[in-house]
């Protein structure tokens, strides 16, 4: 069945620097329309990459002073990338259950950073998690949780950590519940404006 979007493929996707510079502005703007003006910006997709129209997962996480002010995103993605971000930028101003929502006085503060995320692999050994370069997500039954890769080294720690955190903490299981649950990797392009000059 023929779609109009791109599928990833795991060997063959992989973003240029122009497609990150492209995704921090239209990530920017967007944030920029709807807070200050309560608008949905609807961009000019023409001269937009295939990468940036194949389906793919992603985060957007807001900082400001290095303090985190609000993320969100989505493991698996179902719309093109560039609306993956659009969207995941004004839920992560708004919609962050954790933060109150963002406010005009306060988007000059914003940094903003994007985590382009990978088709999940299931795993079989724990021996598979590289720490520092897979996040995790935990499921059991109607329970799950997801870090993403930069969560192991921001916070230093080591696997048992790691997975207990996101057992207990995201996914709402108790401390040791991975043990019994389904554990899938995957990995994240991430960059932001701090790192790119745009």
């Amino acid at each position: 069945m023929k779609t109009n979007r791109e599928i990833p493929e795991k060997n063959n996707f992989e973003l240029s620097v122009s497609d990150k510079i492209t995704l921090l502005r239209l990530a920017r703007k967007t944030l920029e329309e709807k807070i200050r003006y309560g608008k949905i910006f609807v961009p000019d997709t023409s001269g937009f990459s295939k990468n940036l129209k194949t389906d793919c997962g992603a985060f957007v996480s807001l900082h400001i002073s290095g303090k985190l002010r609000g993320c969100i995103g989505r493991i698996t993605g179902d719309i093109p990338l560039y609306r993956m971000i659009q969207e995941m930028a004004v839920s992560s101003a708004i919609h962050d259950p954790r933060f109150n929502s963002v406010q005009p006085d306060e988007l000059t503060n914003i940094d903003m950073e994007l985590s382009v995320l990978s088709p999940l692999k299931k795993i079989s050994e724990l021996s598979e998690i590289q720490l520092g370069k897979h996040g995790i997500l935990i499921t059991k039954e109607h329970h799950s949780g997801v870090f993403l890769p930069q969560v192991a080294t921001e916070t230093n720690w080591n696997l048992d950590e790691f997975l207990g955190h996101c057992s207990r903490d995201k996914a709402g299981l108790d401390w040791f519940g991975w043990k019994t649950a389904d554990i899938f990797i995957f990995t994240a392009d991430v960059f932001g404006e701090k790192q790119i000059f745009i």
